[in-house]
Formats: structure tokens, C-alpha cells, sequence
């Protein structure tokens, strides 16, 4: 292949032949520990997520006693505990601009800035006004991590590890959750009036520390050759690639999609402002190439489903599933709340290990499978409840119990970790933030959508109901993910083009894999 015709199939986000093959011979051959520097990055960088996971978990407990303390109806609830999700939106939006801008690392910093103050608003809040405006400044801090901390990780990691790195997120969402949970259990016995107020304000301690600690990270590679800052990009990249060799190939394939000549080895270049993000919605949106209409559809079908198949529905109203099960002591209610964390974490944990070994497609169309199983007998246990209120139905109830620990560990082994490790790898360089933002703008508007009228939608359609809606939209999305979802385990991020865009990617792939011979391995 030519000089030029390497340049063009960059430019696509492509990667020729050749250089794929340089590449994986480079990683592929021999196995290499785990780059330390990377995993540390991406472990700074993840552990923003954490602030949304705390908010999920706090507010499902302490939604209990807010009601009682600003004595609220179920409206005014389900407004609470959903609109964060809708406030999110902002920041999400906000945060591919800003991070092409300031860039990455400093976006991270901003998000936990804005929580932090959010948090504290709502530790301090004397109304239910003032709770709602304290959830509006948090949940423009939890949009900005929720988009920027999946596009660093996956810029900023090698590929032999990206899957293993880019689930971290979720790693630490799945915390979060587990540690507002343990935050409800250890403040409830505190007196009304101060025990929510204590559940809530606590989240900002954490964002100060991670502040702080994103501060000692580099800033990505991609964002730094965006801006012209080659030197810096380098030396970054040499630190968290698997060896000197891939770290020259990914320069060159970021320089290429960033239409900087191969050859250029000035430290400081000069850029054009299509490198700042300039045109990228027009790309995206208006006049899209079939690839990135492919992967528009893709990246924003994931987090669809992600959030329609109901998670935020049983994470956040656990304690009102227990309830309609038969368990009513609040202690209890709120124990059984914690096995749900607990079960989540743990699974996550076991998908971070299996992402870059099993491949995405197995593990996520195994997940949802999985998903779709665990609500329907969830549905069935509910209605066998409902229909036998007058006497307690202890199998059914024990049923229930184990469909919702069940569906958490399905969705933690697959859907919720992939969703973000994929979103954030498929786009290419130049459209990767705003294609994110988008995804991520989906996921929240979903989640704000199901966690503001589960109450109502269990009043209209019982609660069972509602369960065997979410299976139906779990299966429909199982079969989305078994047309559209092409397996991304392995390939560069600059090589992802060759994978989207074709009627047949499937046999695309296939066409890829007899060619190239070790592309189908893990790099």
C-alpha cells in the first residue's frame, strides 16, 4: 500500500494491512504482563465514576426517609430520585466540548469539583426545593464523569488490555452502589432529621480525593496530538504501551487520523481546527459516511438497552421490591439492599477479567440472555405476590430475592460493563468525545425516564407487570446486539473502521481474520 493510501485509510480511521500486521506481531506473539502505568491512569481516571455509583445507592435508602422527614408523596419521590439522572444530561453534553477544549484530565477534575458542591447542597438542604436544586449541580458533576471517564481510559490504554481498563468505570459505579448502600444501613439508626442529610452530604469526601488524585495523571495521547503536542503525546505513549515498538505505531496512527504527516517529528506542530472538534456534530449527525452511521447506531443502541432493560428501576427501588415481597422491616429491607451491591461488585470484578479473553459479543449476549430470564421469573414472582396478598407465599418470595440478585449479576458480567468499554473504543479520533457524549446523553435520558415513573408504571401495570416489560425490552435487545454489535476484542482503536459500515460485517471480520492471520487474537 502506498504512502498516500495508508494517509486516506487513516483518515477513516482505518488501519492498513501492513502496519496491523507490524502491530500484532508486536504485542501478539508473546505475553506480556499488564502495563502498570496504564492501569494506574485508568484507575484514577475510573474512579470518578464512583460518584454516580454513591448517588444510586444512597438515594434508594434514603428516599425512605426523606419522605418521611419532608413528608413527600410518590411523585415528588420518584422526581428526586430520577431527575439527577435527567440533570446529567447537561454535563454530559457539555463535557465532549470541554474535554476537546481543557482536555481530558482536567474535565475529570472539573466533575468532581461540580459534585462536590452538589453534594454538599444536598447535606445541607432544608426543603425539598433546595434538595432538587442540589440534585441538579450533582448531576451535571456525575454527566461530566460519566462521559470522560471511559474516553480517557480507552485513549490512554494499550490494546492488549483496553477491555480489561475500560470496564474499571463500571468496576467503580458497582462500588459506589455498594458503598451508598452500606452508607444507608450505617446512618439509619441517626435521628430523622440528620440520618438522610449525613447519607447524602458524606459523597462529597470522596471527590475532593479524586480531584487531587487526577491531578498526578498524564493527560491522553490522542488529546495532546490533537492539539499539535507531539513531544508530550510520545513520551505518554511510551510509557503506556507493552513496548517502544507499539508505541511508535500508535503514535504514527494517531498522527495520521489527526491529519498530521507520518513523518512529521517536531515536538510542537500546528493543527487545523478541525483537530479542536470543529464540524464533528455535522460529521456525526448531518451527513454521516455509512461507517459512522454504523457506529452512531451502535454506540447509542447500547445504552439504550442498558438503561431500558430496567437496572436503575431494581437498584434504586430495591427496597420497595423487598417491600412488595413481603419483607417491610427497614433494617432488613435495607440488608437486603446491600447483598444487591455486594453481588454486583463481585460480578463486575469477575467481567473486568474476562473481557479481553472471552471477547465482547460472547459475554454480552450471554449477560443479557441471562437478563431476560431473571425479570420474567422476577415478573412471575411478583404477580404470584400480588394475586396471593391475603397469605404469605414464602417460595415466592424467596423467588424474588434470588431473581433480583440474579439479574444483577448478569448485567454486571456483561451489559454493564461493555456498554462503556464498548461506547468508548468504537469511534474514531476526531469524533470519539461527541460520539460518546451522545451515547452517554441516551443512558442518562433512559435512566432519568425509568427511574421517575417506576412507581407509577408498577401503579398502572403492577409491579410484575413492569418486570415482564423490561424482559421483552431485554430480548429485543439481544437480538440488536446479535445484528448490529461486531466483536471489537483486540483491534486498535484506529483499526475499529474496518469493522463498521459493511451489510455483512460478519463476514467482513471473517475476511479479516483469514488475511491478517493473528488479528483475530487478542494485541
Amino acid at each position: 500500500m502506498s504512502e498516500s493510501d495508508q494517509r486516506l485509510a487513516f483518515s477513516a480511521g482505518e488501519t492498513p494491512k501492513a502496519v496491523t500486521e507490524d502491530l500484532e506481531s508486536s504485542v501478539a506473539d508473546k505475553k506480556r504482563p499488564r502495563n502498570k502505568y496504564a492501569m494506574a491512569c485508568a484507575l484514577l481516571a475510573s474512579m470518578t465514576s464512583i460518584l454516580l455509583g454513591y448517588d444510586i445507592g444512597v438515594m434508594s435508602g434514603a428516599s425512605i426517609y426523606i419522605k418521611k422527614d419532608l413528608h413527600l408523596n410518590d411523585l415528588k419521590v420518584e422526581l428526586l430520585v430520577g431527575s439527577l439522572n435527567l440533570y446529567s444530561l447537561l454535563g454530559s453534553f457539555a463535557a465532549g466540548r470541554t474535554s476537546d477544549w481543557i482536555g481530558r484530565r482536567y474535565t475529570i477534575v472539573l466533575a468532581g469539583v461540580i459534585f462536590f458542591a452538589g453534594a454538599l447542597l444536598m447535606g445541607f438542604a432544608t426543603n425539598y426545593a433546595f434538595l432538587m436544586f442540589g440534585r441538579f449541580v450533582a448531576g451535571v458533576g456525575v454527566g461530566y464523569a460519566l462521559m470522560i471517564a471511559p474516553v480517557y481510559t480507552a485513549e490512554v490504554s494499550p490494546a492488549s488490555s483496553r477491555g480489561f481498563l475500560t470496564s474499571f468505570p463500571e468496576v467503580f459505579i458497582n462500588a459506589g452502589i455498594l458503598l451508598g448502600y452500606v452508607s444507608n444501613y450505617g446512618f439509619s439508626r441517626l435521628r430523622l432529621t440528620l440520618g438522610w442529610r449525613l447519607m447524602l452530604g458524606v459523597g462529597a469526601v470522596p471527590s475532593v480525593f479524586l480531584a487531587l488524585g487526577v491531578l498526578a495523571m498524564p493527560e491522553s495521547p490522542r488529546w495532546l496530538v490533537m492539539q499539535g503536542r507531539l513531544g508530550e503525546a510520545k513520551k505518554v505513549l511510551d510509557k503506556t504501551s507493552d513496548s517502544g515498538e507499539e508505541a511508535g505505531l500508535r503514535l504514527g496512527e494517531i498522527k495520521a487520523a489527526a491529519g498530521i504527516p507520518e513523518e512529521c517529528n517536531e515536538d510542537v506542530v500546528k493543527v487545523s481546527n478541525r483537530s479542536h472538534g470543529e464540524g464533528v456534530w455535522r460529521e456525526l449527525l448531518v451527513k454521516p459516511t455509512r461507517m459512522v452511521r454504523h457506529i452512531l447506531i451502535a454506540g447509542v443502541g447500547i445504552h439504550f438497552f442498558q438503561q431500558a432493560s430496567g437496572i436503575d428501576a431494581v437498584v434504586l427501588y430495591s427496597p420497595r421490591i423487598f417491600d412488595k415481597a413481603g419483607i417491610t422491616n427497614d433494617d432488613q429491607k435495607l440488608l437486603a439492599t446491600v447483598a444487591v451491591g455486594f453481588v454486583k461488585t463481585m460480578f463486575i470484578l469477575v467481567a473486568t477479567f474476562l473481557l479481553d479473553r472471552v471477547g465482547r459479543r460472547p459475554l454480552l449476549l450471554t449477560s443479557v440472555g441471562g437478563m431476560v430470564a431473571a425479570l420474567a421469573v422476577l415478573g412471575f414472582g411478583l404477580t404470584v405476590i400480588d394475586q396471593h396478598s391475603e397469605q404469605r407465599q414464602v417460595w415466592a418470595v424467596g423467588l424474588c430475592i434470588a431473581m433480583v440478585l440474579c439479574y444483577v449479576a448478569f448485567f454486571s458480567i456483561g451489559m454493564g460493563p461493555i456498554t462503556w468499554v464498548y461506547s468508548s473504543e468504537i469511534f474514531p479520533l476526531r469524533l470519539r468525545a461527541q460520539g460518546t457524549s451522545m451515547g452517554v446523553a441516551v443512558n442518562r435520558v433512559v435512566s432519568g425516564v425509568i427511574s421517575t415513573t417506576f412507581l407509577s408504571l408498577s401503579d398502572a401495570m403492577t409491579i410484575g407487570g413492569a418486570f415482564f416489560l423490561f424482559a421483552g425490552i431485554a430480548a429485543c435487545g439481544w437480538g440488536f446486539f446479535w445484528v448490529a454489535l461486531p466483536e471489537t476484542q483486540g483491534k486498535t482503536l484506529e483499526e475499529m473502521g474496518l469493522l463498521f459500515g459493511h451489510l455483512n460485517w460478519k463476514k467482513k471480520a471473517r475476511r479479516m481474520e483469514r488475511g491478517d492471520g493473528n488479528e483475530s487474537q487478542g494485541n
